[in-house]
């Protein structure tokens, strides 16, 4: 190291909305109340910083800090001033009372903030703690309190409210180091960095900081270790680092040192024990209770109540006792039968830089031995291990290309990229070279600009195609996934091949024999799939390390043949090699082929097959511990509930993928999930979660080239436009998606958005537009692909028909909803049935299509769309059958009572006396009384209380 980095102060807190949201809570009440909060979480994550802002941004009152030093408590003003309190043996409110006085206030709010309150001795504790429990006899007294996350909380503060901080997220972390660094770091050191901070802002900044400029940019090599025991030690605190007896600094040192090779974060109680009295031949003692400060027992398992501090405990030891540690866990776990974990603790056991070759054999041997039950961490960690045992070259390559395969499957890719990065630097043969590169294009798939993915992919088949074909093809196929990501028809076409099969499913003679470029079928692709496919791409093989292997005929060369087919719009030619790939699901028990079935049962259309297939894949992938590929199983059943209509099954799909992927590091994967909500979202009252999910949606979508997730998230905007009545909003939207031009959606996704347009287009009186996309539509609806298109296809021709064709139209949209499942499509359908009829002066017939339509919408959740037919039914002059006394009990009492006030007469200020609250709050809750029941006046609203109140309902 020549030098330290100046890393500059981030300009913003990042990844702290959360905790700024509770924060703010707090300070908020102080308005009108006394309120107390504890922060807490383990050491680096900003304590301090969260304190300090909400110091910065208390407007309302003064602001004070408290300190407890040797010569007992001292108030801080924001001013610097300083003033000795009472000792622990005041009574809180003399406490308060003293507070208030140093700070000034005499009728304004006072916020008074205690950093790390967990190292007070226990009377200040105690004092803090009944000051906290009633703050208010002091006058609005806030409390903001922070304590460690590495140890439980105390006694003292323990019944308080808490606001627990969390590591950031990937995308978080690497906006922080842009931030410090003004995006000044090597792609391949922010890896490393990002990979060792594992989400602590601390201790990102402080590797940063240990970094010289010329190491940062990646023109030297990296400190190794790079988180070194000096740099865990400054962010943990030296002081927690000392334990007070040998013995629980020898248990400390044990339970990290297990860690190591542990699938959780927690171990074995009886196997560190067991270690910790090695090499004595006497029974391990029973585990202590309770267990030093830092570690928690539950069901026999100890683990470090924060993981940074394992680590530090770890790193700071002495290298004898360290290894020492590992040695015994070597002895306890060998006897056992537990090979590999023995194996890498007998690894760690060596001197650093120790040759030992016939262990990283070994180490080797067992990490792809496919029949020893070992998690892929696991297989990760020993490759690892294997690989820093071995002499430069080409089989260190290897190990540590086979090491990042397994690191992507555990669903860690951040692990995943700095094992590529050192693979590279040990050279390799092109077959290595192309596994390291089909992993790097996974990863970018998942995490990444998607054209840095689809080209890495297509080295990698290239790389592959002599050693490794299986591969070779797996690869393409995921390079063509790439660019359906990408909404590039043309290159998902290349990716896939020029092959040909004939309509049973086989090749002919001579098909991909690139001499036989100018035969038929082998022409450019078209602009567009003559025969449009789902919303959905083809599946890549996710395992890429050697032992994932297809079973029986190849389902890769099916699925490429039958994608390239279907695309070219050739369904005759693609029905048979896709269906042969879903037909595996019911034979295939791997995540991997699993998954594959389901994307072409999507391409198919057939989505029960499609839900079935990913809750298979679903359930396999936990089952193997493939962290990697659970989103993506999500994401496939998210897609076929919704293609089904089944909007609330998506959502449940699609919220648990969500948070799935972005634990493993999956931002793309994550977007996905994103448009899926807001597509559910769209139905219902929830424009704030919309608008959220589309946000979110894009920003991913737009720096990493997702079009086929900006499409859909786009098209979930103008959906919930048209669902609020603002079809020329809606048209303006969906015209961009649908019309021809440049800007186009995704080739596979606009053809759905086309009914809605078709609807908002004709509200909005621009009827030659959706005119002209009728013909595709047809084409679509009659490719079979959507359950719901043949329906959609007769109600826009209804829609577009004159009035001596329309009823026909709809009658015939309506019966071919009843062939398919979904309560959304019918009841739009009925709904815009009503709408012609009402206009037609049919009253009668309206008010029965209404009716049908509102009990729909109500059944699937579609509230918005509801509160639009209840319209259509206020107009007709009947009371909908969500409203009345219904309606009604779905108040709370306090609505219940505002309604039934506002009813006789009341203004909203007699309204606030009659029932001791403010104005404020009954403006609030009579807003939620007309959401809720529908109404949009106080006039209708007393109409229908009346009517309730005549009818004799109980409410």
């Amino acid at each position: 190291m020549t030098g330290e980095t100046t890393v500059r102060e981030a300009v913003r807190i990042h990844g702290r909305d959360a905790g700024r949201r509770a924060v703010g809570a707090l300070l908020e009440r102080l308005r009108g109340h006394s309120g107390r909060l504890v922060v807490t979480g383990e050491p680096g994550l900003g304590r301090t910083t969260l304190l300090h802002w909400a110091a910065r941004s208390f407007d309302a009152g003064p602001v004070v800090g408290l300190e407890n030093g040797p010569d007992g408590l001292t108030a801080v003003g924001h001013d610097g001033r300083r003033t000795t309190v009472p000792g622990a043996a005041v009574a809180p409110e003399r406490l308060l009372a003293t507070l208030r006085a140093a700070a000034g206030a005499v009728d304004a709010p006072l916020l008074v903030w205690v950093d790390d309150a967990h190292q007070w001795d226990a009377p200040a504790r105690a004092l803090l703690g009944r000051a906290a429990q009633d703050p208010h006899t002091g006058g609005r007294v806030g409390l903001l309190l922070s304590v460690a996350g590495h140890r439980a909380v105390d006694p003292e503060l323990a019944h308080l409210p808490v606001v627990r901080l969390d590591p950031l997220t990937p995308q978080q972390a690497d906006a922080l180091l842009d931030d410090v660094t003004d995006g000044a770091a090597d792609p391949a050191v922010r890896e490393r960095l990002l990979a060792e901070a594992e989400g602590n802002p601390a201790l990102l900044l402080a590797l940063t900081r240990r970094l010289s400029p010329a190491e940062l940019r990646g023109h030297r090599p990296l400190p190794r270790p790079l988180a070194d025991a000096g740099t865990l030690a400054d962010v943990v605190g030296r002081a927690v680092l000392c334990a007070p007896s040998p013995e629980e600094r020898d248990l400390l040192l044990t339970v990290a040192a297990a860690v190591r090779a542990s699938d959780t974060p927690d171990v074995d109680a009886g196997l560190v024990l067991a270690a910790v009295r090695h090499p004595r031949t006497a029974a391990p003692p029973p585990c202590p209770a309770p267990p030093p400060e830092y570690l928690a027992l539950a069901e026999g398992r100890l683990r470090f109540l924060s993981p940074l501090l394992g680590r530090a405990v770890h790193a700071t030891a002495a290298p004898d006792r360290r290894r020492a540690a590992h040695r015994a866990l070597a002895h306890v776990l060998e006897a056992g039968g537990h090979r590999l974990p023995g194996l890498l603790h007998r690894s760690w056991s060596l001197p650093a830089g120790a040759s030992a070759p016939t262990l990283a054999d070994r180490l080797a041997a067992h990490a792809a031995d496919s029949t020893a039950t070992v998690s892929y961490r696991q297989r990760a960690l020993a490759y690892t291990r294997a690989a820093e045992l071995t002499a430069h070259g080409p089989a260190r390559a290897e190990r540590y290309t086979a090491a990042a395969e397994q690191a992507l499957l555990a669903g860690r890719p951040d692990r995943a990229r700095p094992l590529l990065a050192a693979a590279r630097d040990c050279g390799g043969p092109a077959a290595v070279r192309g596994r390291a590169e089909l992993v790097r294009g996974l990863t970018e798939l998942r995490d990444g600009p998607v054209g840095d993915a689809h080209h890495s992919l297509l080295l990698a088949a290239t790389l592959l195609a002599a050693d490794a074909p299986d591969q070779a093809a797996s690869a393409a196929l995921a390079a063509a996934d790439a660019a359906w990501s990408a909404g590039d028809l043309t290159a998902c076409l290349t990716a896939l091949g020029t092959e040909q099969c004939r309509p049973d499913g086989t090749e002919p003679p001579g098909a991909g024999d690139p001499d036989r470029a100018d035969q038929p079928g082998t022409a450019e692709p078209p602009d567009e799939p003559a025969t449009p496919c789902p919303a959905d791409g083809p599946a890549a093989v996710r395992d890429p390390g050697p032992a994932s292997r297809p079973l029986g005929p190849d389902p890769v060369r099916d699925h490429r043949l039958g994608m390239r087919a279907l695309l070219e719009g050739r369904l005759d030619r693609a029905a048979v090699p896709l269906g042969q790939v879903v037909d595996r699901a019911g034979s295939d028990d791997r995540p991997e082929g699993l998954l594959r079935s389901a994307a072409a049962a999507l391409l198919l259309g057939d989505v029960d097959a499609a839900r079935r297939a990913g809750a298979r894949a679903l359930a396999a992938a936990r089952h193997v511990g493939s962290h990697a590929l659970v989103p993506q199983a999500l994401e496939y059943l998210a897609y076929a509930e919704l293609r089904a209509g089944r909007h609330a099954q998506a959502r449940a799909h699609a919220e648990e993928g969500l948070r799935t992927a972005l634990r493993a590091g999956q931002r793309n994967t994550a977007a996905h999930h994103h448009a899926v909500l807001a597509l559910a979202g769209s139905i219902e009252e929830q424009p704030a979660a919309v608008a959220r999910h589309v946000t979110a949606a894009l920003s991913i979508a737009r720096r990493h080239g997702l079009a086929q997730a900006a499409t859909l998230a786009e098209w979930a905007v103008a959906r919930a436009d048209l669902g609020r009545g603002r079809p020329f909003d809606a048209a303006d939207r969906l015209g961009l998606l649908v019309l021809p031009g440049p800007r186009r959606g995704h080739f596979a996704v606009w053809r759905l958005a086309v009914p809605c347009f078709v609807e908002a287009a004709v509200l909005a009186g621009r009827h030659d537009e959706a005119r002209a996309l009728m013909t595709d539509f047809a084409g679509w609806a009659a490719f079979g692909a959507d359950p719901h298109a043949a329906a959609q296809l007769a109600r826009c021709h209804a829609l577009l028909a004159p009035p001596d064709r329309a009823d026909d139209l709809y009658r015939r949209a309506l019966d071919r909803h009843d062939e398919a499942d979904g309560d959304f499509e019918r009841a739009r359908t009925a709904l815009l049935y009503g709408k012609w009829l009402r206009r037609r002066r049919r009253p009668r017939e309206a008010r029965d299509r209404l009716g049908t339509a509102l009990a729909g919408f109500e059944r699937c959740g579609a509230g918005v769309w509801a509160e639009q037919t209840r319209g259509e039914l206020r107009a007709l002059g009947a009371a909908s059958p969500g409203a009345g006394a219904g309606a009604l009990t779905r108040l709370t009492p306090q609505q219940l009572r505002i309604a039934r006030h506002v009813a006789e007469g009341a203004t909203n200020r007699e309204v606030a006396l009659a029932l001791a609250v403010s104005t404020r709050t009954v403006d609030y809750h009579l807003r939620k009384v007309f959401a809720t029941l529908g109404v949009r006046s106080r006039v209708e609203l007393a109409r229908m209380v009346e009517q309730v109140e005549k009818t004799g309902a109980r409410v």
